[in-house]
């Protein structure tokens, strides 16, 4: 997708499934497998879509999907499926991992930043060598120390090594990265996530990321019992939600595999996803 002066291409890193009722927290089960059939494991199928953006000679990785360090046991867990995967996807637009100038890691949970890292010769070394990894200051101190609440969502491997050669960009809240690229830190899933807004030729693209994960969760009270401050979450949902409405912005969701792209529309006084074609 042409948007102005940026390149952007939507990827994936391939299906994964996560148990519904922590999806979708207070809903009954009644309610939300009407949207989202479960699986015998009481689970639903998931994706982690990423953007990959060519803006000002260089290359922006947005989001970095679960990688491939995880153990069987884990992969049983999550039931990751098999291609497509992220980085085969770059390699097809004739990207390699040295290429990237710029990831953007909106947070450090498990699913989201998997590719910030890679096993070689049983070494984890950094998975982008010449990026510039951008996250918030906050995310990587609570990493480091997580509650026990959110303690499995962190996997320490997935960004020591970003630690150990020097390629963490911190931010502390909202900020432009590089032209037409820009973070906006929304608490509510965690402490320091950071949405993602991409402006370009008078359209915007915005990645509400885990503040509205699917379409399913465009309801306000609609909140995962993942998310550590859900009254934040619902308050910035109605924020970021009429905000994308007004501009007109596409949204890309992150985990949505059925519709991950499309417009907020309001329907009888509640927000819908109007799917929209990546293009």
């Amino acid at each position: 997708m042409k948007l102005g002066d940026l390149e952007v291409y939507l990827l994936n890193d391939g299906p994964f499934h996560l148990d519904g009722g922590a999806m979708f927290g207070v809903i009954p089960k009644p309610l939300w497998e009407k949207q989202a059939a479960p699986d015998a494991r009481n689970r639903i199928r998931l994706t982690m879509n990423c953007l990959l953006v060519r803006t000002a000679g260089q290359w922006v990785l947005i989001e970095a999907g679960a990688g491939d360090k995880l153990d069987a046991k884990k992969n049983d867990i999550f039931g990751f499926g098999g291609p497509p995967r992220l980085l085969d996807q770059m390699l097809a637009r004739g990207v390699r991992p040295e290429d990237v100038s710029l990831v953007v890691n909106t947070h450090l949970h498990f699913d989201h930043c998997g590719w910030n890292t890679r096993r070689v010769e049983g070494r984890v070394i950094p998975t982008f060598p010449n990026a510039r990894y951008a996250l918030q200051r906050g995310e990587l101190e609570w990493a480091r120390h997580p509650t026990e609440r959110d303690r499995g969502s962190y996997m320490a491997e997935n960004w020591e090594a970003v630690e150990k050669s020097g390629q963490w960009w911190l931010l502390e809240g909202d900020a432009d990265l590089a032209p037409g690229i820009r973070v906006i830190r929304v608490p509510g899933h965690n402490r320091d996530m950071q949405c993602v807004r991409l402006d370009g030729g008078g359209r915007t693209i915005f990645l509400p990321v885990d503040l509205v994960p699917t379409h399913h969760h465009l309801a306000t009270h609609w909140v995962m019992s993942f998310d550590l401050y859900p009254v934040e979450t619902m308050q910035n949902k109605k924020k970021w939600l009429a905000e994308a409405e007004r501009g007109h912005w596409l949204c890309v969701l992150c985990h949505d595999a059925e519709t991950p792209a499309g417009y907020v529309r309001s329907k009888d006084g509640r927000p819908v996803f109007e799917p929209a074609k990546f293009e």
